[in-house]
């Protein structure tokens, strides 16, 4: 479904990325691991059309979108939900939710996609007046992940969804993430430094540092690998 082949990009002088190549496949939840600084939010937001590629080239369908401005990607069907959530903390959900969907002109889409939602996280429809900069910080990662979902995504990338989010709703967030892709078949990119978590809940998953893949592998073999645990999974 999505296809980088050989990517670079730089921040001014600096190269982020190296030339990394990986395939995601129609439905599958892939994860991206690595340290801080490695390059995972970099890889996420060249996908979407937010940083230039220097080389290489980004597929989606086996059309090539490397450099398509960001609002045509997101037509294409590929939503990000960022690192940090980046909600607007003055608007309501709703509103919030709503701005999620300003590509979309049939109302009754935007009617069914609110819907669905609020069936996947009712808090928010319990929330749904409040300004979005009081919610707490999962409550607001829900928001951010429904965000996206209003654009009736079919490739969804999340950058650290667990970041400064109480133990309790990290579960219930990848509960949500996986659900997402089981029950809607909606294909998931995820970065994630709690790589035990991404690597329990997704099928394929690669290891970047220092804007390189140093390893790739089925993640139940991630798991397993000394390399892996030592670096990534405490021991």
């Amino acid at each position: 479904m999505l296809e980088i082949k050989n990517l670079s990009v730089n921040y001014g002088a600096i190269c982020a990325l190296h030339g990394i190549s990986l395939q995601i496949q129609p439905g599958a939840i892939v994860t991206l691991i690595g340290a801080n600084g490695a390059g995972k939010t970099t890889t996420l937001r060249a996908i979407s059309g937010l940083l230039k590629a220097r080389e290489g080239e980004v597929l989606y369908d086996g059309r090539p979108i490397t450099n398509l401005r960001a609002h045509e990607i997101v037509k294409l069907g590929i939503s990000h939900v960022p690192e940090g959530r980046m909600v607007f903390a003055n608007l309501t959900v709703q509103e919030n939710l709503m701005m999620g969907a300003y590509l979309q002109t049939d109302r009754s889409v935007v009617r069914k996609e609110l819907e669905f939602v609020f069936a996947m996280f009712p808090r928010l429809k319990e929330r749904e007046a409040q300004v979005a900069g009081t919610l707490s910080g999962g409550e607001q990662q829900m928001l951010a992940i429904g965000r996206a979902l209003m654009s009736k995504p079919k490739f969804l990338m999340m950058d650290e969804p667990s970041l400064g989010i109480a133990p309790l709703l990290v579960k219930t967030i990848f509960e949500k993430i996986v659900e997402i892709n089981r029950t809607h078949g909606i294909t998931i990119l995820l970065v994630e430094q709690n790589a035990n978590l991404a690597l329990e809940i997704s099928s394929y998953g690669y290891v970047l540092e220092t804007g390189r893949i140093i390893l790739q592998d089925n993640s139940g073999a991630l798991r397993q690998s000394p390399q892996v645990k030592s670096a990534y999974l405490g021991g």
